[in-house]
């Protein structure tokens, strides 16, 4: 989503000659003298400088202090874009003071330079898909867009790459729903073939999936995301919401959000939460996070069996 931001306004700002160069530095490290460098430097025939700050809300007071001087002459062939990705709320940036207090981030933010990214949240995903399809000239089915949605994760980097892919396929067409069913998502197991095993009880089967992966921390909280998709969408089908689900799972999810009920659904949002917990205080690794999840979720959705 920044890299998409970065290409438009950049569009927007062609330099005098040749094309920008890009630099990029982290808001969790003191920003090197290159940086301060690149900012101020003015050459005659140097060529033009992106400079990009990740994680900018991370700086210190005393770094922007000196920003604040810095950016109040700066140089011509500089374009520097401070990314703030921190924490929201109430759909705004929660911000330090030191920086919302300095006349340099409003003089910042007046000539573009600040991009504030919240990341792509079931909430936004819908809008997101419809202007990336817009951008690539890529026009949907109204059906072919709601399969399209429920079937990819709130992922910039996964949507970006399916829409490619249905560009590729449609041609100039319309992108029906025989195309958008040929959709998958899948960062190294195939997470949703994991997904159906927990949901089904089926915790050898998922046991399989899950020793195809290996970085355990980025399957964990892929896995979290998708699941915690999944069981608001459990919730929704109990409160008899009218629920857009793939054919090819509709029977399934109605069926296991009527078996697990309320406090069966309840119960699958402690374990998705505990198991997030337990690997960001440090209490357990991602491998054993990933353990405890499979053998909590299928066991709570294992079909009751007569003795």
């Amino acid at each position: 989503m920044l890299r998409c931001a970065l290409e438009e306004a950049l569009a927007a700002w062609p330099p005098e000659r040749g094309a920008w160069e890009r630099h990029v530095f982290w808001g969790d490290e003191e920003p090197a003298p290159r940086f301060w460098e690149l900012l101020s430097l003015e050459e005659l025939f140097g060529a033009s400088r992106a400079i990009v700050v990740r994680q900018a809300q991370l700086w210190p007071a005393a770094v922007w202090k000196k920003l604040s001087r810095a950016i109040a002459r700066p140089s011509a062939r500089a374009w520097p874009l401070f990314c703030l990705e921190g924490e929201w709320e109430k759909r705004r940036p929660r911000l330090p003071a030191h920086i919302t207090r300095l006349r340099c981030f409003a003089f910042a933010d007046g000539r573009g330079w600040v991009w504030r990214g919240e990341g792509l949240s079931e909430r936004d995903l819908g809008r997101h898909v419809r202007a990336r399809a817009r951008a690539l000239g890529l026009s949907f089915a109204p059906d072919a867009l709601e399969q399209f949605c429920a079937s990819v994760p709130p992922d910039g980097l996964a949507i970006e790459n399916e829409l490619r892919k249905l560009l590729l396929m449609a041609g100039g067409a319309t992108v029906d729903t025989a195309m958008t069913a040929t959709a998958g998502w899948s960062p190294e197991c195939n997470v949703f073939a994991c997904i159906r095993r927990l949901e089904q009880g089926d915790l050898a089967g998922a046991w399989r999936e899950l020793a195809r992966g290996e970085d355990d921390d980025r399957l964990l909280f892929s896995l979290l995301a998708l699941l915690a998709r999944d069981w608001r969408l459990l919730w929704q089908l109990l409160a008899g919401e009218d629920v857009r689900l793939h054919p090819s799972d509709a029977a399934a999810k109605r069926a296991l959000a009527q078996r697990l009920g309320a406090a069966g659904v309840a119960r699958g949002f402690a374990v998705l939460a505990d198991a997030e917990w337990q690997v960001k205080s440090g209490r357990r690794s991602p491998a054993q996070a990933l353990e405890s999840l499979a053998v909590e979720l299928a066991t709570l959705c294992a079909p009751a069996r007569s003795s």
